[in-house]
């Protein structure tokens, strides 16, 4: 395979990222890659700092200090935020408008959006497209989430606990998708609190605690002599540390 110049080998970059609100440390230098084409998971105890770093590689947040890069780009640059989307924990900006009409004002937003009707219909939200977001449940509030963040063919997506809320059917239906996001060769970055999930999907795992990767490689490496869930307990705290 040839691989594209203008295309980065990696699609996602921290190197000593730091951010902190007021007392509190999110971030303690930070460093990470994620693959292009690639689907990478990053795991930690809440107040780890997952979703805040997915915040600072969406320009949510400005880190204090420390580097990132997105597809080779600055985070909120142009290019960066044309070719990304983000699929949030939770959109309650969203809670008076129906699922399909949001869906297809977000394809609005976009240049060259996929059809949201084909969204509506592979992520099965068609039995509930006319009933407002705030009336949904979590599982079919994150499938609309997921349509949302898909629909301007993004080229890197951010997917803070995809599945949280959805029901086996709705989880292995959705891992169906992530899967062929990356066989489109859309690069993922996801977080989850989920052991099967990661294992499922993941081509590299980042464990984090503390604002910091407490250790990472493939599910193969990591998984030699123990399990998923037994790597995760090890190297990460039982306590809430406050950080999001």
């Amino acid at each position: 395979m040839t691989l594209d110049p203008h295309v980065p080998h990696e699609a996602l970059l921290l190197e000593d990222v730091r951010v902190t609100f007021g007392h509190v440390t999110a971030l303690d230098g930070l460093s990470l890659t994620a693959a292009s084409g690639a689907i990478t998971a990053v795991l930690g105890p809440n107040g780890a700092g997952k979703t805040t770093m997915m915040r600072c590689c969406t320009s949510l947040v400005s880190p204090d200090s420390g580097h990132i890069s997105v597809l080779g780009q600055a985070p909120g640059s142009p290019e960066a935020v044309a070719a990304t989307g983000l699929m949030p924990q939770s959109a309650g900006a969203w809670s008076g408008i129906r699922a399909g009409e949001l869906l297809h004002y977000m394809a609005g937003l976009h240049a060259n959006p996929i059809d949201p009707d084909l969204l509506i219909d592979a992520l099965a939200i068609t039995p509930f497209a006319r009933t407002t977001y705030r009336r949904l449940s979590g599982g079919q509030q994150q499938a609309v989430n997921l349509a949302a963040a898909l629909v301007g063919r993004p080229r890197l997506v951010f997917l803070d606990e995809p599945t949280s809320g959805m029901d086996p059917h709705a989880r292995h239906h959705t891992w169906d998708i992530v899967e062929h996001m990356r066989h489109d060769g859309v690069s993922v970055v996801l977080t989850t609190h989920n052991m099967d999930e990661a294992q499922q999907l993941a081509d590299h795992v980042w464990i984090v605690d503390r604002g910091r990767v407490a250790t990472h490689g493939t599910v193969p490496e990591l998984t030699a002599e123990s399990s998923l869930e037994d790597v995760f307990l090890t190297h990460t705290s039982d306590r809430a540390a406050g950080r999001n």
